[in-house]
């Protein structure tokens, strides 16, 4: 497993917002290139970033910034944030080597399944974020977490079973950005019921003892923002889990 660090984005800044509420936004003084050239110095090699200016308009609204990012740090970049059209999926794919997908991945499914056919399971990864109900089942949250579905996160994925996905991030929504651990059995579940995807688990990450604890699920990947803006995890640890680190 290799961590992979979050960076969002809005107005040209780092911000973190709490389960994904724009009222609840913490600002950092870190200027996006700075901070993406730090992850790459420490051994990243991919970064996970968030346009949510892009998120909250519908299109994407920070390309230049996340050009820059990338260009400066020589890091390859999985962006998401406002994808909504097959344009808006050139523009990011023309600024960023992979496409997050997230409500249209549960909404637009054929038109996803065609956008995997055509560009390959490399160029995209599938946002499916859940609420975990009273009963321990995965309900898929859509439209920045503003809407429950009605459909599983085992339905969903069973849905894309005969395609090419490859990359799904799985973030529980109700720990973003709370930092109270990461839901391990949701993780440990997910490998285990589809063990040819590689999962990325979002949501909770607190420290590097967090982190061990989710390399023994088997996620692929595990993303931090908040723990690592805030230095919950210091220098030395956060190599240890990076794969130029």
């Amino acid at each position: 497993m290799d961590l992979l660090p979050a960076i969002d984005i809005r107005g040209g800044r780092c911000v973190r917002l709490l389960q994904g509420d724009f009222g609840q936004e913490t600002r950092y003084p870190d200027d996006p290139v700075e901070l993406a050239q730090r992850y790459a110095d420490l051994g990243a090699d991919w970064l996970h970033v968030v346009d949510l200016d892009g998120a909250a308009q519908g299109a994407p609204e920070n390309l230049e910034v996340i050009r820059k990012m990338a260009s400066a740090a020589n890091l390859k970049i999985q962006l998401g944030g406002g994808i909504r059209s097959r344009d808006d999926l050139n523009r990011v794919l023309d600024a960023v080597d992979r496409a997050v997908i997230g409500s249209l991945a549960v909404e637009a499914r054929e038109q996803v399944t065609s956008w995997l056919e055509e560009l390959g399971p490399d160029r995209l990864t599938l946002a499916l974020d859940v609420r975990v109900n009273e009963d321990d089942i995965p309900i898929i949250a859509t439209h920045g977490w503003t809407r429950d579905s009605a459909e599983t996160l085992w339905n969903a994925l069973e849905a894309y079973s005969a395609t090419a996905l490859r990359h799904v991030l799985c973030t529980d929504v109700e720990r973003d950005g709370a930092l109270q651990g990461p839901n391990l059995r949701l993780y440990s579940t997910c490998g285990h019921r589809f063990p040819a995807i590689s999962f990325q688990a979002s949501g909770g990450v607190r420290d590097s003892r967090d982190l061990s604890d989710l390399a023994a699920t088997s996620v692929a990947y595990a993303i931090s923002g908040k723990a690592l803006l805030e230095g919950r995890i210091t220098e030395e640890e956060i190599r240890s889990f990076l794969p130029n680190g």
